[in-house]
């Protein structure tokens, strides 16, 4: 069986809700699936992503294959970079939490004389 990491469509018309499955190659895109693994609500305003880590590790290493769509949200989630062995960066910060967070400045250099001071002298 040639596995799948896909979107699953549901919700109603013009409000769409997916979730994130495991199913055969050939299979519909709202047919049979062998496991549900996380779900993804697009709607700008209530944004949601869950992923469960460990069952889409799962998978990828027994050689599914995701979808462009998934394997973005997946890039986004961590679990991608997880996969490829690579550390995953850390999330972006929203511009209020940008604000918040202080930037840190760190002044290691000596304080040097006022060269014009000396120029002056001459």
């Amino acid at each position: 069986m040639a596995a799948r990491i896909r979107l699953q469509r549901a919700g109603r018309k013009k409000r769409p809700f997916y979730r994130i499955v495991v199913a055969d190659r050939a299979a519909n895109r709202d047919g049979r699936f062998v496991e549900r693994i996380g779900h993804y609500d697009p709607v700008p305003t209530q944004f949601e992503l869950v992923v469960n880590e460990d069952r889409a590790l799962y998978w990828l290493t027994m050689g599914a294959e995701p979808s462009d769509t998934v394997r973005s949200l997946l890039r986004r989630t961590g679990v991608w970079a997880r996969y490829k062995g690579v550390e995953p960066a850390p999330p972006a910060l929203s511009a209020e939490d940008a604000e918040e967070a202080a930037p840190v400045v760190v002044d290691d250099a000596p304080e040097e004389a006022d060269v014009s001071d000396a120029d002056d002298e001459e």
